[in-house]
């Protein structure tokens, strides 16, 4: 089996938690890594479900993540995925997911991540989790919306 490695921001696993479809993100890779401060962010002082990976930053946060700004949540998020390269990085924020990608780091956002579990049939549909996902207060533009029931065939529904 590939080993495929996700390093998620709390953003995501807020959605997925809202969602109750948490357990969607170990059926799609084998090793779901958070840094500390996501941590801290999405579980507070509850335990960590035991598919998710702590580990924290070998290496300072660099100067140039530092200057962008971001979240301590999405700045850990992407120095620990430039430390170990992961398939993924699960960012939604714009700002986040521009600067991972100018690491060339391949980004998946919620609605891309349900769009990865509807194409490997882990959704029977994907209409209503981005409906669920719009009624918890989730912000997806009308574009992108469309634009992903349009990959999965749902789009005339």
């Amino acid at each position: 089996m590939t080993v495929l490695r996700f390093i998620a921001n709390a953003s995501p696993l807020i959605a997925f938690e809202r969602l109750q479809r948490l357990d969607l993100l170990p059926q799609l890779c084998t090793a779901l890594h958070i840094p500390p401060a996501v941590r801290r962010e999405v579980f507070g002082s509850r335990p960590v479900p035991a598919w998710i990976v702590e580990r924290p930053l070998s290496q300072p946060i660099s100067r140039q993540i530092l200057a962008a700004r971001l979240g301590m949540g999405e700045s850990e998020a992407i120095a620990l995925a430039l430390e170990i390269t992961p398939e993924y990085v699960l960012l939604d924020d714009l700002a986040a997911r521009r600067l991972a990608q100018s690491y060339n780091l391949n980004v998946l956002g919620t609605v891309g991540v349900l769009l990865l579990a509807r194409q490997r049939h882990l959704l029977p549909t994907l209409r209503p989790a981005l409906d669920a996902l719009l009624a918890a207060d989730f912000r997806i533009s009308e574009t992108l919306y469309h634009f992903a029931l349009a990959q999965v065939g749902e789009a005339d529904r």
